[in-house]
């Protein structure tokens, strides 16, 4: 591991923890509650403050500014924490919140994301591995994203809102309501308009799996009773790992209504 390297011009302050290969760039500033892992790089005029935490070989670009206070007109200075994970790359102009005591004082992003240029990720949000936010994307507080998600660009997703694993949501959506494991969603007031095919396909998810989720898409779609009913069939006939997961993120607890096939 290469050497910790601080450029004359970066504030480092007391308190700081630093690892092995560190690099810290022109203009940054660092503040003493901050922890950065082994080979972490920050590129310039990068803001790391509150109590972060980020992951090894994690880049994070200029103008970013990583865990200030929340954007929450309900927090009155207590004690919250911004935990990013490993290997991260966080472009130019990104903002990450700490948590708030309400929401459970902490915001989470995993593994191997990718923030691009200008996204927003709010407090007390958890972010899962291999998540990407696409140029000013924007997760509202308290959002869970699981394993997997893609957000286009220019999109919103309101407050409380889960977006399942492997979802993809489409460029200038506004997403207000749950969204399944593996689903697509687009237009302006965000709409199911199926699943993530190409990203299954990518993962390399089998054709038999495949073709189980597009029939269980169907059944939710155009099965008889309410929506939780037919998830609830569905779940009692599968024999699908990937149609279950589905089933039970529906069936789950939930803060918001769920986007349903239209």
């Amino acid at each position: 591991m290469p050497e910790t390297v601080i450029h004359p011009s970066a504030v480092v302050e007391e308190g700081a923890q630093l690892g092995q290969g560190v690099r810290v760039g022109p203009f940054c500033h660092v503040g003493p509650e901050v922890v950065l892992g082994d080979g972490v790089e920050l590129k310039s005029h990068v803001v790391v403050n509150g109590r972060t935490s980020v992951g090894a070989e994690t880049v994070i670009f200029p103008f970013a500014v990583i865990g200030e206070i929340p954007q929450d007109l309900k927090f009155r200075g207590e004690k919250t924490r911004l935990e990013i994970g490993a290997r991260n790359r966080i472009r130019e102009h990104v903002t990450m919140n700490a948590g708030t005591e309400g929401g459970g004082g902490v915001t989470r992003v995993g593994d191997d994301g990718l923030f691009m240029a200008g996204c927003h990720v709010a407090h007390d949000a958890q972010v899962g591995n291999r998540v990407i936010l696409v140029n000013n994307a924007a997760l509202a507080g308290h959002c869970v994203l699981e394993d997997d998600v893609i957000v286009g660009g220019l999109s919103g997703v309101h407050q409380w809102v889960r977006i399942g694993r492997g979802a993809i949501i489409g460029a200038v959506t506004m997403v207000t309501n749950d969204v399944i494991p593996y689903g697509l969603v687009q237009a302006p007031r965000g709409k199911l308009d199926g699943l993530n095919l190409v990203g299954l396909k990518r993962r390399g998810v089998a054709r038999a799996d495949i073709t189980a989720l597009r029939a269980a898409f169907q059944m939710l779609a155009q099965g008889e009773g309410a929506f939780a009913d037919r998830a609830g069939k569905l779940g009692a006939e599968t024999q699908s790992d990937y149609v279950r997961e589905i089933v039970d993120f529906i069936l789950g607890d939930s803060d918001r209504h769920y986007l349903t096939p239209g």
